[in-house]
């Protein structure tokens, strides 16, 4: 088994239950299990600002699928959720999945980069992530913690 983090994000429809959904989901894929949920936070939009906030939150798994073959699961979750991938970056979606890390696994191609390359920049990330492992070391990037520490986290709200 590998320990993989997955980040969760939905500002459309009821994006906290699509969050909910989403781990549920994550919960039953084959060869994996889900071993800790991050609390909901509700963030501000990233990128493009025109937009509704974010629930955000982040999935702890033990898998044994592949890189590859856990990012097709999730854009499986994605899809049967209701996204529609149409190239928009950054802008509105009912449910956004992303592999953040993989442990022992660094990888750079045209459909995934691992450990995820911005990681350190998104605070809507480094919070949850922090709450399930606050000592991980990204390699390049640093550890969690310390991650967290440099990122503005003004408008992020822990939700109940």
């Amino acid at each position: 088994m590998t320990e993989a983090f997955v980040a969760l994000g939905s500002n459309l429809g009821d994006a906290r239950a699509q969050v909910q959904e989403a781990f549920a989901a994550l919960a039953r894929l084959p060869d994996t299990r889900l071993l800790a949920q991050s609390p909901l936070y509700l963030t501000p939009p990233w990128g493009v600002l025109d937009q509704p906030p974010f629930v955000n939150a982040v999935a702890r798994l033990d898998t044994t699928l592949s890189p590859h073959a856990l990012l097709d699961a999730l854009l499986a979750i994605e899809r049967a959720a209701g996204r529609v991938r149409d190239g928009q970056r950054w802008g509105p979606r009912i449910l956004d999945l992303d592999v953040l890390y993989m442990d022992g696994v660094s990888l750079s191609d045209e459909r995934l980069q691992l450990p995820h390359p911005r990681i350190g920049e998104r605070a809507f990330v480094l919070l949850p992530l922090n709450d399930l492992a606050p000592s991980l070391e990204l390699p390049g990037q640093g550890r969690v913690a310390d991650l967290l520490a440099r990122v503005d986290t003004t408008g992020l709200e822990r939700l109940p």
